[in-house]
Parts: structure tokens; sequence; C-alpha cells
């Protein structure tokens, strides 16, 4: 049994515990941790565990055997970094970090540690379509992938919501899953800006149009659209030599009423992507016995990171901007 810690008790903290408590096979929750002890003392109630308010104290603490980190994003530098120190398995809700200087402090320092210790909550790559398309591709069977055209549709969002949050808390799910699907990483970003939808703001350039050209020339589209009103549609279809896969929708009953044929579709992530949420954690908890990380890694972390930077600089210059890395793909990694 994986004794687990929880640090961030928020709405996802509170999911994550649900799901390892009551879903997860072979794991149990033993201490939870937030700033706000209110927060963490609730979602101490759904798995009996302790209560602390620092994260630092849950993850010294000698019960606790890996470590789940679902703080906001700026808050994950310092845990990641006193996890590695401890030697214990941590799984890190995206993003890694949200300065990319931040997420190569964490992988430079788990390279020296010597030790597969960080996998980032990048839950695509655990979708069922998604697993589907990279199934074909990797069968060699359709030819060499030439361009990917992809959605990413949302209802609407608040007026805190910003311009480059379509690339830092939408785009970035794309930006992983993708390289990944075509076995190949980012050369250059592009943001092309259409015409404003009415239901936007002044802060907020809506819909937007993100190219990626990675180093093998696969050309990639992503339409970024967070108030298209009539749900949360996420499409992906890659264009190969010999053919092309589009990935399939969520199935959802067609009903026939009233003269008309129509089909669900989905409104949010917890809901569109639950199952692979459950995949992505039981997977982190099967593979802890082998001491291996079999998802995105802290590598994987690092380079959205760096990919979400270009996106931001290219939404402001309007031009092609560079992807690059400060240092190269270490063997740790490959």
């Amino acid at each position: 049994m994986l004794k687990v810690g929880v640090i961030g008790c928020g709405g996802m903290g509170r999911d994550h515990i649900k799901r390892l408590t009551n879903k997860i096979q072979g794991a149990e929750v033993v201490a939870v941790s937030d700033v706000m002890e209110e927060s963490a003392k609730e979602a101490a109630k759904i798995c009996n565990a302790r209560v602390y308010t620092n994260e630092l104290e849950l993850i010294a603490d000698p019960e606790v055997e890996a470590v789940f980190i679902v703080s906001p994003g700026f808050a994950h530098t310092e845990p990641l970094l006193a996890a590695i120190e401890a030697g214990k398995r941590v799984f890190c809700e995206k993003p890694l970090a949200t300065t990319a200087a931040d997420c190569l402090k964490v992988v430079n320092a788990e390279v020296a540690a010597g030790k597969h210790l960080i996998q980032t909550g990048f839950m695509r790559r655990y979708d069922k379509g998604y697993m589907q398309v990279k199934e074909a591709l990797d069968s060699g069977n359709y030819g060499e992938p030439l361009m990917l055209h992809c959605t990413h549709r949302n209802p609407e969002v608040g007026t805190n919501y910003n311009t480059p949050m379509a690339v830092h808390d939408t785009a970035i799910h794309e930006i992983d899953v993708l390289h990944w699907l075509v076995d190949d990483e980012y050369e250059s970003a592009q943001v092309i800006m259409p015409r404003i939808t009415k239901y936007s703001h002044s802060e907020l350039n809506d819909p937007q149009i993100m190219l990626l050209r990675t180093k093998k020339g696969v050309c990639i589209d992503v339409e970024v659209f967070v108030n298209c009103k009539f749900g949360y549609d996420i499409n992906c279809e890659v264009v190969c030599e010999d053919g092309a896969i589009k990935m399939p929708e969520p199935a959802y009953p067609y009903i026939r009423k009233d003269a008309r044929l129509s089909t669900t579709i989905d409104t949010d992530c917890f809901v569109r992507f639950k199952d692979a949420y459950d995949v992505e954690v039981q997977d982190w908890v099967d593979k802890a016995g082998e001491e291996v990380i079999s998802g995105p890694t802290a590598w994987d972390g690092y380079l959205a990171a760096v990919t979400a930077d270009a996106l931001v600089k290219a939404q402001e210059s309007g031009k092609i901007e560079p992807i690059i890395t400060e240092v190269e793909k270490p063997d740790f990694y490959k």
C-alpha cells in the first residue's frame, strides 16, 4: 500500500483525495496539507488523514512515502525540490512550475539525484481517444505525420481570464500531448488573432489560433476558443502521408425527439477527462513498486513551460518565435 501525502486541498485537491481513497487500488492518503487549515481539515475528513499547514512538514513525515502536489502552480517549486531531496515519489499537477527557470531547477535537481521521481499531471496522454491516435501513428500504417488540426473550446471563462491564460491554462494540454503523439519536439510558435467574439472582454483576445512547428517539420494548428458557449469541445486530427486519423469524440446516445437528432457535448474537463484522471493516477501508483515514471516527466513539464513562453511572446509580437531550451534533453530522460 503506497502511503500518500496530498499538498493542496482546493477543489482539484479534494477530487484527487476522493480518487485515491475510493477508486485507486494500492494507495492510501495518510496526510494532507493546505495553507488554509480549514480546507485541510475538511479534506482530511474524506480519508481520515493527518493535517498539516506546512507542506515541508508533510514531506518530512516518515509515514508519507509519496507526495501528491495539487497546490497552485506558483507554489510547486519548493515542495518539488524538498521531495527530491527526501527521495520521495511525486505526482505534480500541471504546471510543473510557472516559469521555465523554475522547471529547469527541478529537472536539474532530479537529474542530480539520479532517480526518476516526478510525474507531471498531463492527463490527456491517458485519455482513450488520444491513446488510440497514438497507437495508430506508432503502427506505421499511415506513413509519417504531416499536419495536426486541433480545437480546444470551452463554454465560457470569467473576467479574470486574460490573453496569456489561453496558453498557460488552456493550450498547455495540447502543448504536451501533441509532441508526445508525433514523438518530436517543438521548433517555433506563432499566434494569429481572429475577430474577437462579443462574449470576450478588454483583457482577452478570444478566439486565438496557435501554430506550432516541430523539429521534423510537422505543422500544428490549435484553435483556442474559451467563450464558444456550446460546450467543452476537444478535437484532434492527424494528417499523415497515407491517411488521416481523427480522435473519436466521447460516446453519448443519439436522441430523436421533436423532429431533431441530437447528442450530448460535455461542458467541462472534469467530465470529459474523468476516466483519464483515474487511469493516470492508477498508473502512477502501480509503477511505484517498480520505481519508474511511465507518464509525463519533469522534462516534459520544462518543455511545456518553454513552449508556453514562446507562444505568449508570439501573442504579443505577432511573429514566429523560436522555441529554445537552455539545455539539451538529458540522457536521464531519454
